[in-house]
């Protein structure tokens, strides 16, 4: 999965905020509509498409989209 593809996988768990606003820059947690079940939606998203485990630990750790990307990588 490429770091764009992953952003458009990212943006697909948000329900209201604009798919424009999801950059590999962007600072995902300060989206208003972020919140503990769109984190797990992000686990889960990561586990099928990426086949990697990542922790609500490692979402903490990061502070973009490209941020968890590569940390989802490294796995």
């Amino acid at each position: 999965m490429t770091l764009d593809e992953f952003v458009k996988a990212f943006a697909a768990e948000f329900d209201e905020t604009p798919e424009d606003q999801f950059k590999a820059d962007t600072e995902f947690k300060t989206l208003e509509e972020w919140g503990s079940l769109t984190a797990l939606s992000i686990i889960s998203m990561v586990d099928e498409n990426m086949d990697k485990t990542i922790t609500g630990a490692d979402i903490r750790a990061s502070k973009t989209i490209e941020d968890l990307y590569n940390l989802a990588e490294s796995k």
